[in-house]
């Protein structure tokens, strides 16, 4: 049994990639075998993982054909890590599949058939909440927001709710939110702190305790295709993620036992 979270804020430059690569790095370093599937056309997770975006076989595929080809699936460099790409032909996908029987349902057969094969899934969603979005929403279990502490987070957050609510009511009644996630955090600027105090004061019991401060190495390590952890081990950046992804295991052990003991 897997369980496959989105990554998912319709506002770009929050921290969602960042998010998928270096939870997934550590995910992995923890022993969980875990896939990151990018379904952003911007391909920069791809990238960031030190994959060229212009590969043949991508998700892009997957989602027009209605299937996954063993050959999509790519071994980073980090055991127990997989990828599958992005490319820029996804930013038509939308349009391509308009038409389609089921076209919400595109990427959930997908992670379906992939099901028992990782411990976690974890699919970085685009800057928006149209068709690619929704797909992610109704394959997941759960989602993660990123949210960078500024005075936006606190507009987009609301809508972005709105729309996890609309996915339970049509596409996936059991979507879960499995926390939100401040980034980018500056402790000196009163202003960061106002907005944890007031998303807090909303939103307690699904603020992930983890926060991901604002630290250059994180900017840095997907220009050189590698997971903060393997870049600058001993940065903030690097303690943090390994510090949400221990938070992540550690919240959802009961799920794991649970699956373990069904089957």
């Amino acid at each position: 049994m897997t369980l496959t979270i989105a990554i998912s804020n319709q506002k770009g430059g929050v921290g969602k990639t960042t998010t998928a690569i270096n939870l997934g790095a550590c995910l992995a370093l923890a022993g969980k075998k875990t896939l990151i599937i990018d379904i952003d056309p911007q391909a920069n997770t791809t990238s960031g993982l030190g994959f060229p975006t212009n590969l043949e076989n991508t998700i892009y595929s997957a989602l027009v054909d209605g299937m996954l080809g063993e050959d999509t699936i790519m071994q980073t460099s980090i055991d127990h890590l997989f990828l599958i790409p992005s490319d820029i032909n996804l930013s038509g996908a939308e349009l391509e599949l308009v038409n389609a029987t089921h076209r919400e349902f595109r990427l959930k057969n997908i992670v379906k058939a992939l099901d028992s094969r990782f411990d976690f899934i974890l699919i970085d969603c685009p800057p928006s909440l149209g068709l690619l979005t929704v797909n992610s929403l109704s394959a997941a279990d759960s989602v993660i927001i990123p949210l960078q502490t500024e005075y936006f987070a606190l507009e987009g957050l609301g809508k972005l709710m709105n729309t996890i609510n609309a996915i339970r009511d049509t596409f996936n009644p059991s979507l879960e939110v499995e926390g939100l996630l401040f980034t980018m955090f500056d402790k000196r600027t009163s202003l960061s702190n106002q907005v944890m105090e007031e998303i807090n004061l909303n939103y307690k019991s699904h603020v992930f305790r983890t926060v991901i401060p604002r630290n250059v190495k994180l900017s840095e390590a997907p220009s050189h295709g590698l997971p903060i952890v393997l870049y600058d081990t001993k940065s903030k950046g690097s303690d943090a993620y390994v510090d949400l992804a221990r938070e992540l295991i550690a919240n959802r052990k009961n799920y794991f036992d649970e699956v373990g003991a069904a089957s």
